[in-house]
């Protein structure tokens, strides 16, 4: 059933309770130094004002632990939002309680306010009722647009919706569904399905709900070195989880039996030196001698294996990217991640970047206007993928 949308509302007039997610990074001035997230939040929150609504954002911002805390305000925020959206974006130093009451009464339509940090109550992320009672008490109709926080089940989030109606989503968290949900259900073929990252063991509800979706998997980074493990290969000091080699030879297994297309990387990019720059070398391919020695740590994928998933990506029809194919941080490490960014923005496929560390890759590529969507989520596009109810977005009303 779908989900009500800030398309549905009649904002005219009405004062609109909006979760967004402005959880930006702030150097030590207190100055945004990406500001993604807010830019994000702008589609709906201009929609809303070009309705007469009087929009009301609230966020959080960092970890204040239920304190107020003011290395951790949102003032910086909703002073750049006023810059992109070149109009008044009025602060209120508190998200509660007689003065965002007053600044909330004094507001006219198509005004924007923006509140202080949610997460200075303990209530926030305890979900307290009270706390939500309080912050649906601003708003009459209730907007989520933070996709980013759309896994937890916090006041701001999820409580407010037992006060407010209607609830409906924002056109980020809409695009994300589209993407990530509805694109996946009947995807373009063949369905390629990227992973990264460190663990198997994060990803493996993933890596298990969508091999039945699948046409196949190419794994790198420090997970494919559980999977040569397991193989009974030589993986020197490389970073990789022992415990969870039964779990990697079970997905094999499956993969095998289901004729889905396994690629693992079929050379790896070793060091000596945990640096940046640091000379490194490549393995002979696993299978013909390939090992990494004993005093030694893959760090990337090698050459081969570049061009084999570049090779896979071109014939996709559609690809899924979560997790990059090496320690992509490091100067010198960044080879093969770098290269998958650029093999997918080479393809025709419909090309969708799962959240987390591949984002941050694909913006330093300068390739973002290459893929079709690129997600906002980190762990909220993980349990999306891996076929789970988000709370913030289960609570909100369905489309009659």
């Amino acid at each position: 059933m779908a989900k009500l949308s800030i398309r549905d509302l009649a904002p005219a007039g009405k004062r609109i309770l909006m979760r967004v997610d402005f959880n930006v990074p702030l150097d030590d001035n207190l100055q945004i130094t990406d500001d993604t997230r807010i830019q994000a939040a702008i589609p709906s929150i201009e929609h809303l004002v070009k309705g007469g609504g009087r929009v009301i954002l609230m966020s959080h911002l960092g970890r204040p632990k239920g304190e107020k805390n003011p290395k951790y305000s949102l003032k910086p925020a909703a002073d750049r939002l006023g810059e992109l959206i070149e109009a008044p974006v009025k602060f209120v130093g508190d998200c509660i309680g007689e003065e965002a009451e007053k600044a909330v009464a004094e507001m006219k339509d198509g005004e924007v306010l923006m509140l202080e940090n949610v997460r200075f109550y303990a209530g926030e992320e305890k979900n307290d009722p009270e706390f939500a009672k309080a912050l649906a008490s601003l708003g009459e109709i209730y907007v989520n647009d933070a996709f980013g926080t759309a896994h937890r089940a916090h006041a701001s989030t999820e409580g407010v919706t037992h006060y407010l109606s209607p609830c409906a989503m924002g056109f980020l968290i809409e695009q994300e569904l589209k993407y990530l949900v509805d694109q996946l259900e009947d995807p373009a073929r063949p369905f390629v399905v990227i992973m990264g990252g460190a663990k198997v063991s994060d990803k493996i509800e993933v890596l298990n709900r969508l091999m039945d979706k699948a046409d196949s998997f190419i794994i790198g980074g420090a997970m494919a070195n559980t999977f040569r493990l397991a193989q009974g290969y030589e993986i020197g000091k490389s970073l990789a989880e022992p415990d969870k080699v039964d779990m990697a030879l079970h997905i094999l297994k499956t993969a095998e039996e289901k004729g889905i297309r396994f690629l693992l990387p079929v050379d790896t990019r070793h060091t000596a030196e945990f640096r940046d720059d640091a000379p490194t070398e490549v393995t002979a391919p696993w299978g013909e001698g390939g090992a990494i020695p004993a005093d030694r740590e893959g760090i990337d994928i090698g050459d081969r294996a570049i061009k084999d998933f570049a090779a896979e990506i071109s014939r996709a029809g559609t690809v899924i990217w979560n997790g990059p194919m090496g320690v992509f941080e490091k100067r010198g490490f960044d080879i093969g991640t770098k290269a998958v960014a650029e093999a997918m923005a080479e393809s025709n496929a419909v090309k969708i970047v799962g959240g987390g560390d591949s984002v941050t890759a694909v913006n330093q590529c300068g390739l973002a206007d290459k893929m079709d969507h690129i997600s906002t989520g980190g762990g909220a596009s993980l349990e999306l993928l891996e076929g789970k109810d988000l709370p913030g977005i289960s609570a909100l009303d369905e489309k009659s």
